[in-house]
């Protein structure tokens, strides 16, 4: 398990460290905002990837029918920077959304 650590400014001691797994749950909490769309695969859905320039995330998704796919992708997007940013203060560099399927109703209270 990978330790993303946050150094404070000088006027403060000590340091902040984040697990991927609190970042995990971050994503899957911002993505379970946004209506018509449910993660694919669980926290198994989502792959981060810790650089200099911030975190790069990406997400595996289903839609359900009759949403606007790009719409649903950007507002994904939004909330996943939004979240992550404001509970953890990294900088999220870059969100990739993957729509895995398109579900129709029935599909969806099979599972």
């Amino acid at each position: 398990m990978a330790i993303f650590k946050r150094v404070p400014s000088d006027n403060q001691k000590g340091k902040v460290s984040y697990s991927t797994g609190i970042v995990n749950g971050i994503i899957n909490l911002a993505v379970s905002e946004i209506e018509g769309v449910a993660m694919h695969g669980g926290k198994k859905g989502i792959k981060l990837y810790f650089e200099k320039e911030g975190i790069y995330a990406e997400i595996s998704v289903k839609v359900d029918y009759g949403y606007i796919v790009p719409e649903v992708a950007f507002k994904i997007q939004q909330s996943v920077k939004h979240n992550v940013e404001a509970m953890t203060k990294y900088k999220v560099a870059k969100v990739d959304v993957y729509v895995v399927s398109v579900e129709t109703l029935g599909e969806h209270a099979a599972e």
